[in-house]
C-alpha cells in the first residue's frame, strides 16, 4: 500500500451493517509513501498513527476532489 499526505484512508467495517471509518492521511513515516500513517478521522477529528490491514485502502486525492466538485453547491 502507498500513499500520499493528503490521499484518504478508508477502512471497511468488519461487520455487515457497520460503518466505514474515513480519514485524510497527514504525514508519511517513509519517503516511499508505505505505512505507517498518521491520520485524521473525518468522524471524530483527532489524529492517530495507523499500520492499515488487510480491510484498509487509499483513496487518492485526485478522486475525492473529483466526487466533491460532483456534489451540488450547499445553500
Amino acid at each position: 500500500m502507498k500513499a500520499a499526505v493528503g490521499d484518504r484512508l478508508i477502512i471497511e467495517s468488519l461487520h455487515l451493517d457497520g460503518p466505514r471509518r474515513k480519514g485524510v492521511i497527514t504525514a508519511l513515516h517513509h519517503s516511499d509513501g508505505s505505512p505507517p500513517y498518521v491520520v485524521r478521522w473525518l468522524d471524530e477529528e483527532h489524529e492517530t498513527l495507523i499500520f492499515p490491514g488487510p480491510d484498509a485502502h487509499v483513496e487518492p486525492r485526485r478522486e475525492h476532489r473529483r466526487e466533491e466538485e460532483a456534489r451540488p453547491a450547499a445553500r
